[in-house]
């Protein structure tokens, strides 16, 4: 069956370009498409969380610059089409700025419009082609790079456990085909286990506040006829001790050199409870969410989302009124407690260590 498409993009070939992205504030009760025509659309539909996930970000981000350049111009010289590009993408960046796929997205697009610019005879016309060529890259890139992260999870799960076993694993969030330009990073690792008839079940939490896994991901699994449960996040450690549980799998927003990861809120008490219960926790990260810039998990800043969120669902008040609410939307797992960092080159062992530095381990590339 095939996944979900959270990003429906037309491509300038064939008549684009245009983006619609669905609106993930609306699942499961309602499927809804939303039309960006601009970079501002963009940034609103990831701001207010119609669009979320980091990969999702950063893909909807540039496809919004793809279909405002569209209509932009004509600029003077090549120099201002550069300067457009980089201004706009900087304008995107603070749509939510724990998740680093955007801003090394928007590092790499504006160095690549900026050096189109200075190439010999080049035109305004030359650098937008160009960019745009680049944006649409994206796409397909992010979907490649999601299989090879679900392969590569899948079999160093399975190389922890008895030949044959069929694997009990629990997730976190959403991390498939809605947070992404399609497939998943962590639970894209769920869906190559299941296709290798090697999975018996999956647990997903809640995730509140926003309930992205008991509104998202027991979606996706249910549309594919995933084996699934829903628990609460408050759950979890008496799941692993009255269940035999295999692995965790969540995804990342930001991973940092030493491998400390901030992902959504509610993972750093998960990775906790795995380690209490010995249970392997596995964080599935393209390499765009690979920030080896940042020394550990302190420097990496978290975003506040408004209380509100903790008191309301669906427009119905479910708190006291009056009462305060404290609202981070990310927290930080340290190193020490996460066994790998999955990508699509490789299983990266983490465990943390003072010497511990994911530049050294990671293939020389352009993140």
């Amino acid at each position: 069956m095939a996944t979900l498409q959270s990003i429906k993009y037309v491509p300038s070939r064939e008549g684009g370009p245009r983006l619609q992205v669905l609106d993930q504030l609306k699942i499961p009760l309602e499927t809804v498409y939303v039309d960006v025509t601009s970079v501002q659309d963009g940034w609103d539909v990831i701001h207010s969380m119609r669009v979320r996930g980091a990969p999702a970000i950063a893909i909807v981000g540039v496809l919004s610059l793809a279909v405002e350049m569209r209509g932009a111009g004509p600029w003077v010289s090549a120099l201002k089409c550069a300067e457009f590009v980089e201004s706009r993408l900087r304008h995107l960046v603070t749509a939510r700025p724990t998740a680093v796929n955007m801003g090394e997205a928007a590092k790499r697009l504006t160095a690549h419009a900026h050096n189109l610019a200075t190439k010999p005879r080049a035109t305004a016309e030359s650098v937008h082609a160009g960019v745009l060529a680049e944006i649409e890259d994206f796409l397909k890139r992010d979907i490649a790079d999601n299989k090879a992260i679900g392969e590569a999870g899948a079999a160093a799960i399975l190389a922890r456990c008895p030949p044959g076993k069929k694997v009990a694993v629990v997730t976190h969030c959403n991390t498939g085909s809605l947070a992404t330009a399609g497939y998943g990073t962590a639970l894209g690792i769920i869906r190559s286990l299941h296709s290798r008839g090697r999975l018996a079940h999956v647990y997903c939490t809640e995730t509140r506040p926003y309930n992205q896994g008991s509104r998202l991901t027991a979606y996706e699994l249910v549309y594919e006829k995933i084996p699934a449960t829903l628990v609460t996040d408050s759950m979890v450690a008496a799941l692993m001790r009255e269940t035999d549980i295999d692995a965790v799998v969540v995804g990342a927003d930001r991973v940092v050199a030493n491998g400390d990861t901030a992902n959504k809120i509610g993972t750093y008490q998960l990775s906790i409870v795995a380690k209490h219960h010995g249970v392997p926790f596995y964080v599935a990260a393209p390499r765009t969410s690979i920030d080896t810039t940042l020394p550990s998990g302190s420097a990496i800043e978290i975003e506040y989302r408004p209380p509100e969120e903790l008191h309301y669902v669906q427009g119905h008040r479910v708190s006291a009124p009056g009462i305060g609410g404290w609202n981070p939307a990310f927290d930080v797992a340290p190193a020490s407690l996460i066994t790998a960092i999955v990508t699509e080159v490789g299983v990266f062992s983490c465990g943390g260590g003072a010497d511990y530095d994911l530049k050294n381990k990671l293939p020389k590339a352009k993140l």
